[in-house]
């Protein structure tokens, strides 16, 4: 089984404009509702490829109960805590006169320890059932970034592959319990590391730097670059497949996908790289967060190329 842990758990609301303009009224071209939280996005992407999965975490509110929905319509189970305050919404505006994308985030849930508790008691019955653990993103008011170190440790204690995606201060703290593969953006891997990676090379060595230091297998996204995948044993540059961007919103977390699919199945992680990477491109043809049709996807699959690298 697969098992998705999303302690801020999003609906995203894409917002296409003609042209993103201040101080005016100005009436979109486009909208959807669409899921939001790289782990949750990870469990609909695999959904909707006839993958089912247990999604855990935190949700409030109608909001919530709506996240909740979604994910179940495309036969994810879920068993969310229930918390104070409202699942929060993520406005994502898309100018479609330049073709780049906005993201405006809230912060509206709110967690106590008793939640917290009772969280950490389900994900600790739920582990035991678990192939793999796909886990990451942002977290709410009234956590702090040791709960990743703790919910990571928790899984390698059992010999379970964890795949890992946050941005700093959350992406060091779940280093520490070494994660079996980290999927960091650009710009996630230079805060990270402290300073801005502006070449294919410097992501290269910051990966190799953490593979040495932690032993996790880093997949660094590169947007319109493509990606590189630096390996236990070899490293890819990924190339990217040219395709009309409509949104690229939600297609690293086809990537996470892509690689849980493999761990659940104990297939070699490159078979993994191609299917999250296909589906990437899928999802970048649609407007919505990680929506994407599963025939794009396979017309793209035989086309993605693992590049040796260096």
């Amino acid at each position: 089984m697969i098992l998705s842990l999303t302690p801020n758990s999003t609906l995203d609301l894409n917002i296409s404009v003609p042209r993103l303009v201040t101080n005016t009224t100005i009436r979109a071209s486009r909208t959807y509702h669409s899921m939001g939280g790289k782990p949750t996005d990870a469990a609909w992407i695999l959904g909707r490829m006839g993958v089912g999965s247990l999604a855990l975490g935190f949700a409030a509110g109608a909001i919530g109960e709506k996240v909740t929905s979604m994910l179940e319509a495309l036969g994810v189970t879920t068993d969310f805590i229930e918390v104070d305050g409202e699942t929060r919404v993520n406005a994502i505006i898309m100018d479609e006169s330049t073709g780049e994308h906005t993201t405006i985030t809230t912060a509206s849930m709110s967690v106590r320890a008793a939640h917290l508790a009772a969280l950490r008691e389900r994900y600790i019955e739920a582990l035991p059932s678990a192939s793999v653990v796909i886990t990451g993103g942002s977290l709410p008011p009234g956590m702090t970034p040791d709960f990743y170190t703790d919910a990571i440790e928790l899984a390698r204690a059992q010999d379970l592959p964890v795949v890992f995606d946050a941005a700093e201060p959350n992406l060091s703290a779940g280093l520490a319990a070494r994660p079996t593969v980290i999927k960091p953006n650009e710009h996630e891997l230079s805060g990270l590391v402290g300073r801005k990676l502006t070449s294919e090379a410097d992501l290269y060595e910051a990966g190799r730097e953490i593979l040495a230091r932690y032993g996790s297998q880093a997949v660094i996204t590169m947007g319109k670059d493509g990606a590189l995948a630096l390996l236990t044993e070899r490293s890819y540059r990924i190339p990217p497949i040219a395709v009309e961007v409509s949104s690229p919103a939600g297609a690293g977390d086809a990537v996470l996908a892509g690689l849980a699919h493999a761990l659940h199945h104990g297939s070699p992680l490159e078979e993994g790289l191609r299917l999250g990477i296909a589906a990437a491109t899928a999802v970048c043809l649609h407007p919505g967060t990680a929506a994407y049709d599963v025939k794009d996807m396979e017309r793209f699959l035989p086309q993605v190329e693992l590049v040796a690298y260096p």
